[in-house]
């Protein structure tokens, strides 16, 4: 339209007629770019330009239909393919793009909010659709989610003047065995969970949330003391399984689970587990050998990883989507078996879209659970839980 928005260049003087031009400067002075500035300026080019204000001249102002229609053609063919690129994406690209969305809310000059509001409606309708009917392998992949909540959060979240114990008295301390006494709900209570770690820095840390021989042997230190003075045990499950390097091996990795789990079934207090994300082998059961086990939505409990197992089965971890069907590893299956005792739902999208909420459910769910168990005497409590195990797989049938 003839619209001049570039930058203006300073004008350089030009030697006068008889005069020698001057030296060049050795060293090239740079003017700073100010984008407040420039779009000040290009602001101000075009409220005074005669051709903005032109075609403002053409719209009617008591005449809606070209007010409603200016623009309408560009704007659908827009919205179509929104709609189309909305619905080619997959859970991760979902995620992703509802954070970008309300990046540009926020930080956006511009008044696209009618805009980005319609977009983040339609997005959160494809979300929940996407999110209906997962299957058991994008279950997996949610629970391996790297925003989801780990062990710490829930702990600064529901266990209020927590105090961290470490060392198992036998060899070291193992920092992926989070362990400690804290108040939940008003109630003194023992916690153990296994931490992964967020970044390549904790995740070195917490050894990505494989427990060695010590980690084991420090939960069943404290669940003996929770024992001891009649403490309730509360556990956040979130492993891939125990740390199979030599160096655990060699200290009795094996030996370690296996009391682990002696211990959860020896404790004369209520113990409850609850699975955060993945709940890996024996690993996993080595503290969840519970009164109550509960997990969330889209957490994942097996014996094995689908991969292993394919790899096992069809000696191709190609297979692993077919091996999430057989595992029966998600919380509805488990459910349905009656291995776990309640499925805690998730936000909309899974537990990574809002931490906060998430942490809530967690935390009512168990006191709930707990309510039911604190009445119980110490022999009940113990009773209950060896024959809930010794129950499984009694009247069990499994379709083939």
């Amino acid at each position: 339209m003839g619209l001049n928005l570039s930058r203006p260049t300073p004008s350089q003087p030009q030697p006068s007629q008889g005069q020698a031009p001057a030296a060049p400067q050795e060293e090239e002075s740079y003017q700073q770019y100010d984008i407040s500035a420039d779009r000040q300026m290009m602001t101000q080019t075009l409220v005074n330009s005669p051709e903005v204000d032109a075609l403002a001249s053409q719209v009617e102002v008591y005449n809606l239909e070209p007010i409603v229609s200016f623009g309408a053609g560009a704007a659908d063919e827009i919205s179509k393919c929104s709609d189309v690129v909305l619905n080619s994406m997959n859970l991760s690209q979902l995620d992703d793009s509802s954070v970008m969305l309300n990046t540009l809310a926020k930080d956006s000059d511009v008044d696209i909010g009618k805009e980005l509001n319609r977009l983040q409606l339609k997005l959160e309708k494809q979300i929940k659709q996407s999110y209906a009917n997962l299957t058991p392998w994008q279950r997996v992949q949610i629970a391996r989610h790297p925003e989801r909540p780990q062990c710490l959060d829930y702990i600064k979240g529901l266990i209020e003047d927590f105090v961290p114990l470490s060392g198992d008295r036998l060899f070291a301390d193992d920092a992926t065995m989070i362990g400690g006494i804290g108040r939940f709900k008003g109630i003194s209570v023992v916690v153990l969970g296994q931490e992964k770690g967020r970044d390549l820095e904790t995740r070195v840390k917490y050894n990505f949330g494989m427990a060695k021989p010590e980690g084991y042997r420090k939960a069943q230190r404290l669940m003996s003391l929770a024992d001891k003075f009649n403490l309730p045990v509360i556990c956040f499950v979130d492993t891939d399984g125990a740390y199979p390097g030599i160096e655990s091996e060699a200290r009795g990795q094996a030996e370690a689970i296996a009391s682990s789990i002696q211990k959860c079934l020896q404790i004369k207090v209520p113990l409850i587990s609850v699975v955060i994300g993945m709940g890996g082998s024996g690993g996993a059961i080595a503290i969840a050998a519970a009164n109550r086990v509960l997990m969330l939505e889209n957490s994942i409990y097996s014996v094995i990883s689908p991969e292993g197992c394919a790899s096992i089965l069809w000696r191709s971890g190609d297979k692993a989507r077919d091996a999430a069907e057989a595992l029966k590893l998600t919380a509805q299956d488990l459910k349905a078996l009656n291995v776990i005792d309640e499925i805690i739902p998730e936000p909309e999208g899974g537990a990574h879209r809002d931490t906060v909420a998430t942490v809530e459910k967690v935390g009512d769910c168990i006191y709930k659970h707990l309510q039911e168990l604190l009445p119980l005497s110490r022999d009940n409590l113990k009773k209950q839980r060896n024959e809930k195990f010794l129950e499984m797989g009694r009247n069990l049938n499994i379709e083939a």
